[in-house]
Order: C-alpha cells, then structure tokens, then sequence
C-alpha cells in the first residue's frame, strides 16, 4: 500500500517514514522528490506550531528527523544529478559565551524545508569567525540565537564588526531567541527579531518576494 511521506512524516511516524524512505531509495526514486515531500511534512508542522496547534517538542523533534532524512539521503543526492538551486543562502551561529543550540536548530531545519542553503556555525562562536564566513560566502541572511541576556552585547559586537569591516550592508541580520526584543534588536541594529522560528523563515521569504 502506497505511503503518503509527507502526511507521515507531519505525524512524525519516524520508524515509516525512514523504511519508506529506504524503499523509495532503493527503487531508485528521485531523491529531489523524496525530500520534497519530506519538507511539506515540516513546514506543515512549522505553520501548525506557528497557529498555536502543535508543541515545541514537535517541532523539535521534526527538525531531528529531517535531519536524519537528509543524512540518510545524502549519498544518493551526491549520486544523482545537480540539486535544485537553494532561493537564498542564510548563515547561522550562537556566538560566544553561548551554547545553547535550540533555537538555532529549529530556524535551521525550517529554512532548509523551505528552500534556503543554511550554513550552521555551529555554537559559542566568535564574531571575527562569522565575518570570516560572510566574505567567503556572501549570504543573504545571518542569524544570531541565543537564550543568554549578556550575548545581546555579543551580538552587537559582532554587528559592530561587521560595519567597521564593510560588509554591513550586505545582507539582512536576524536575531533571536527568548532573551531578544524590540529594544535588543535597536541595540543590536538588527534588521529583524523575533522568538518565532516561523516568523524568521517568513520575514526571509518575504524579503526575496517569495510570499
């Protein structure tokens, strides 16, 4: 009987949606497509936790599981022919001083379900190594996340950095996280913040005119 993987995977059937995945990869499947289906189940999950009708813990747990997609995937799409080109690149990091990684994971599997090239810094990261990123890959967004009040002064620190060097003015800067607001964002000079992962992936879209 045929399985609907996008529907599974909304559900977080994990155990069906890996052996469906495993099947359809051995039947040779087009890996673009699988993954395709994959992401609708994600972002599904996304705008139900955006309209108050799911849990974090879902939407933790739906980041994990398309990361494990996109591990267990990975060496088919390096078999196949060219991906589909990403509509945008974003970099994120959780600077110094902070390493809670959370936030930051569920904004990351939220862009990739909707198409973003995402380059993960990874956590406790010094503001000279994002800059050294940025010039190498000239993003269209970077994101700080955090959940500790003193790297609202990191942030601004590597914010400073990134004017004082040039490059400001580049891309769109994203802050977030439940220690942000209105006033660190000020502070910060961000373009956006929020403590809505969905509300990122939205604010992104809009700004390429996607939405």
């Amino acid at each position: 009987m045929p399985v609907d993987l996008r529907i599974m995977f909304s559900e977080l059937k994990k155990d069906v949606v890996i052996e469906e995945i495993q099947r359809r990869v051995a039947s040779g499947e087009d890996v673009l497509s699988i993954i395709g289906e994959c992401k609708e189940g994600l972002q599904e999950i996304g705008e139900r936790f955006a309209r108050g009708e799911s849990y974090i813990s879902e939407l933790i747990l739906s980041g994990k599981l398309f990361k494990e997609t996109l591990d267990i995937l990975a060496p088919y799409m390096k078999a196949q022919a060219k991906e589909s080109k990403p509509i945008g690149k974003f970099l994120i990091a959780t600077l110094k001083g902070d390493i809670h990684d959370l936030g930051k994971s569920i904004i990351a599997a939220q862009l990739k379900a909707h198409g973003f090239e995402v380059y993960d810094l990874g956590v406790d990261i010094d503001p000279k190594v994002v800059l050294e990123k940025i010039k190498e890959i000239n993003p269209d967004f970077v994101g700080f996340s955090s959940l500790l009040t003193p790297n609202i002064n990191v942030m601004k620190e590597a914010a400073d950095l990134f004017i004082a060097e040039g490059v400001r003015d580049k891309f769109k800067l994203l802050i977030g996280g439940g220690i942000t607001s209105p006033a660190s964002q000020k502070l910060v000079g961000a373009d956006f913040q929020t403590v809505d992962a969905m509300a990122g992936v939205h604010y992104c879209l809009k700004v390429l005119g996607r939405e």
